[in-house]
């Protein structure tokens, strides 16, 4: 989720801090990242954000340039169709596993979210849109009990967050995809595949909004 426990380490802390920024789109494809900046704008520690940029180099959410310049990777139409085939593989089977854990508390928790996320659609709020979007996703595969593929989905996100941030300041979030209360239907019947499809079609409908975008540039 998105909520940092304060009682963690710094270096914990400040990891999250820009790994939300990429998420959500706040840094764009190709804009260069600092250690100083970072660290002047989240006024931490050298040693931390240093720590947290590995990190993310590693997880593919930065991309080292040499020269100590680091920046946001950015998207093609080759990379975003691995991304999209990768997420197509992960996440509905991600969703298809979680169906055996879901209980009513966990439905109430992604209705709850799924609401903020109206309400963000309605505003027009793209960072709410894409905060609430991510945390209903996650709040979902980590009911599948299934790290591994998680932290690959994970992976998948931070590399397409800040493309889908570009998509929703160029056409709004009037019209973005959303499959989520097909799929809360599907979890509420205890209904495998069809919560796997919901999860499926929503992934190829963001996709297809940032490869429109691709394309047209």
């Amino acid at each position: 989720m998105t909520q940092m426990d304060t009682k963690q380490p710094e270096h914990e802390t400040i990891y999250y801090k820009i790994r939300n920024m990429i998420l959500f789109g706040d840094v764009y494809p190709g804009q260069p990242i600092t250690i100083l900046g970072l660290k002047s704008q989240l006024q931490a520690g050298m040693t931390p954000v240093r720590e947290a940029i590995r990190r993310l180099v590693a997880e593919g959410a930065l991309e080292a340039l040499g020269n100590r310049r680091i920046c946001v990777p950015v998207m093609n139409l080759s990379k975003l169709e691995q991304i999209r085939l990768a997420r197509a593989a992960i996440e509905p089977k991600l969703a298809f596993m979680a169906v055996q854990h879901i209980d009513d508390h966990l439905i109430d928790e992604l209705k709850r979210i799924d609401q903020k996320l109206d309400e963000a659609i309605d505003q027009g709020d793209i960072h709410g849109y894409l905060q609430y979007n991510y945390e209903f996703h996650f709040c979902l595969y980590e009911a599948a009990n299934a790290s591994i593929l998680y932290k690959l989905a994970l992976s998948l996100w931070l590399q397409i967050g800040p493309s889908l941030r570009i998509v929703c300041g160029k056409n709004g979030t009037s019209n973005l995809p959303d499959m989520h209360k097909q799929l809360i239907r599907a979890l509420a019947s205890k209904d495998a595949p069809n919560a796997q499809e919901a999860i499926e079609q929503d992934i190829l409908q963001g996709m297809l909004h940032v490869n429109q975008m691709l394309a047209s540039e």
